[in-house]
Parts: structure tokens; sequence; C-alpha cells
């Protein structure tokens, strides 16, 4: 389960999955799990703007703070994805 960071991002450690590694580029956040259960999911496109997919135990400003991190952070997150994807941003033409 890679972790784009070792640190949290209010509260949560953002990472994704072996198994989701066949979609377009995203990012779950959980507290301890590391899960998909109870997890959100953020698709992020190629401008670093992210579609909230589902909100899993998140509340609307631990949202806005994830998305303001992925957009800040997007481009080293990616390199990270690309080594294990790939597949590419979300809704990329």
């Amino acid at each position: 389960m890679p972790k784009y960071f070792e640190f949290k991002v209010a509260g949560y450690y953002l990472y994704f999955t072996s198994f989701c590694v066949v979609e377009c580029m995203h990012v779950h956040a959980s507290d301890r799990k590391l899960t998909e259960s109870g997890s959100a999911k953020f698709f992020v496109k190629e401008n670093g703007d992210s579609v909230l997919q589902k909100p899993g135990v998140l509340n609307q400003r631990e949202i806005a703070k994830i998305q303001e991190f992925i957009k800040q952070h997007y481009e080293e997150m990616y390199k990270m994805w690309s080594n294990y994807s790939s597949e590419g941003f979300y809704e990329k033409n």
C-alpha cells in the first residue's frame, strides 16, 4: 500500500493500493487502516484539481484541506503513481 507521503494531511494518510492502479490517478485518504473501506477517494486531474468520488468519514473541512494539498503536490504525487501505473490523470483527453 504505497503512501504518497509518510506524514498525515488533515489527520489522514494519502495513499493508493496495488489493486487500484488500473484506474486513473487518484488518492485515498484514511486515518489508520489504509484500506478502501471508510476512506475518501479523490480523482486527480491534469491541472491538480481533484474530484471527490466518495467522502468516506471525512468532513467538509478535511476534504477541502486535502484537496488543497493535492493541488499543491500533485506533480510529485503523480511521479510516484506512474511508477506503479500507466494510467494517467482523471478526464485526460
